[in-house]
């Protein structure tokens, strides 16, 4: 007795969803997890990949299903049975995709926000003395002394200013007066970087941060971040910004806190104050 076409169209696509999602979750394309934004991005790409996987399974099963069925037999030089328009299925292949990229649009707008791209929107107009009093805390007096020189028991964000040129990165620290070709980062603390950039547009991308923002001339932008794995990872220009691009990469270190102090103390010009 021949499986009837619904239940075979549906079992298939079953199979293809549950391939999928498997591979979707199970094999890993993307570098190791060195901050704390980098869990929540690679959920949404084990989502998206997920997705893909499905879509890719069934396509080319449904493609290579066509090429065994409907090939054309030996000997057979007719043509092809003239068909029109199939409502139903034009009503499926579109609500399909409208109702994927409507969640993927979701889903997206979520994990963008749990990731604090929203933070600044959230605050509003009303708060806008206390982002003021923040930023002058967190950037304020280059003469601040040791990074562990703290009046209170509430780790402070780590200012760290960043100035793109053709062709590299220079990343200056206020508390130290500190100008490095390097970054230099403690697990665990969160780092805000202000960035510039002296001629062109440059990309400040690190894959293990899963962190990528545009440096843009005259418009200075603000990336933070919390590293939490130590290790040393390439920083990367991901924006084309002249022939030379593809050399402007640097380093950044990630240290544990004990040994970001050692570095910094060592390189402060500022004098340590003894408390």
């Amino acid at each position: 007795m021949p499986v009837p076409k619904t239940i075979l169209a549906i079992f298939s696509g079953a199979i293809a969803v549950a391939a999928g999602i498997w591979i979707g979750q199970n094999v890993n394309l993307l570098p190791i997890e060195a901050s704390e934004n980098a869990p929540v991005y690679d959920e949404l790409f084990r989502v998206l990949f997920s997705i893909g996987t499905v879509l890719f399974v069934g396509i080319l099963g449904l493609v290579v299903f066509s090429l065994i069925k409907f090939r054309r037999k030996s000997g057979d030089s007719e043509d092809g049975i003239p068909l029109e328009g199939n409502l139903s299925l034009e009503i499926f292949w579109t609500a399909v995709p409208a109702v994927v990229i409507l969640f993927v649009g979701i889903y997206s707008y979520d994990i963008y926000d749990r990731m604090g791209g929203m933070n600044p929107l959230a605050h509003g107009a009303s708060h806008d003395h206390q982002a003021i009093a923040t930023q002058e805390r967190v950037w304020g007096g280059i003469g601040s002394g040791s990074i562990s020189d703290k009046a209170d028991s509430t780790i402070s964000p780590l200012p760290i200013e960043v100035t793109a040129m053709q062709f590299a990165f220079l990343f200056h620290y206020p508390e130290g007066d500190i100008i490095s070709g390097e970054l230099h980062v403690p697990t665990g603390r969160r780092v805000n970087m202000r960035m510039e950039s002296k001629d062109v547009i440059h990309a400040f991308w690190v894959p293990e941060f899963r962190l990528k923002q545009d440096v843009i001339p005259g418009q200075p932008t603000i990336l933070s971040f919390t590293p939490t794995k130590p290790g040393r990872y390439p920083i990367i220009c991901a924006e084309l910004c002249g022939p030379y691009h593809g050399g402007m990469r640097s380093t950044v270190v990630v240290e544990k806190p004990s040994e970001y102090e050692d570095w910094f103390n060592k390189n402060s010009k500022i004098p340590v104050l003894e408390t």
